[in-house]
């Protein structure tokens, strides 16, 4: 099946950079030791998540929002002529409804984190598998969509799917947990370990690899779904 890259490389761009500024720069910093960072640099990698994710939403959604719809079939849509803007009001509306579902997909991890730790504890499982439960539960929804999509042979929705949830559980939830952590003073550690460094630009090696062409095969599936076990694996055998 065939995709545009021209949007799902510019996603996974965007993605490469709002991960690494909130997962590696912490264990890179020196003016803390370890994941954390300090109030201003947490602010700024606040602002910088949501100023990322602003600039993709108006890529995506105004300046360039053809590259994010399937190919045209009868014709080749020109690189000068995109698809036509969407009104303010839908455009309220939507950005209303996603952070109302937002909030109440992690208001529902928070409820049921209790009772999944509770679980990982009576199985001896390490507790990063904690963290792995929650986020799973928090991007089910667009990843049922996303596999619905992919098995209705619609790619393109697909991607964006996959890709623009990714990009959302950044962009929107740290800049809002940073703000809460600098009102309340509160602790926060965002970096990872050097193995989930490792795992993570793998992925988007591999990703990058896999976007570049514009077509899928079973191959590149094939070795996303390995990396991502391996991924499961390690979190449970460090």
């Amino acid at each position: 099946m065939a995709f545009r890259n021209e949007g799902t490389n510019s996603a996974l761009g965007v993605l490469t950079a709002m991960a690494t500024f909130i997962l590696v720069m912490p264990m890179v910093t020196v003016s803390t030791p370890g994941p954390d960072f300090t109030k201003s640099q947490l602010a700024f990698a606040g602002i910088a998540s949501f100023a990322l994710y602003g600039a993709f939403l108006f890529f995506q959604t105004v300046s360039h929002r053809d590259y994010y719809l399937p190919k045209a079939v009868d014709k080749k849509l020109d690189s000068e002529i995109h698809a036509e803007e969407p009104s303010n009001l839908k455009t309220t509306i939507s950005a209303l409804l996603l952070l109302a579902s937002l909030a109440i997909v992690v208001g529902l991890a928070e409820a049921l984190s209790p009772a999944i730790e509770a679980g990982v504890k009576a199985a001896g499982a390490p507790k990063m598998v904690v963290g792995i439960a929650i986020a799973m539960l928090v991007l089910l929804p667009e990843g049922y969509a996303a596999v619905r999509a992919a098995r209705a042979n619609r790619l393109q929705s697909s991607l964006n799917l996959a890709l623009g949830s990714a990009l959302a559980s950044i962009g929107l939830t740290i800049p809002t947990v940073a703000a809460i952590a600098i009102f309340f003073n509160l602790p926060l550690s965002l970096g990872i370990s050097s193995l989930n460094m490792t795992l993570m630009y793998l992925s988007f090696f591999i990703g990058a690899l896999t976007l570049a062409i514009g077509r899928t095969t079973l191959l590149q599936g094939v070795i996303h779904l390995i990396i991502f076990f391996e991924y499961l694996f390690l979190s449970l055998v460090p």
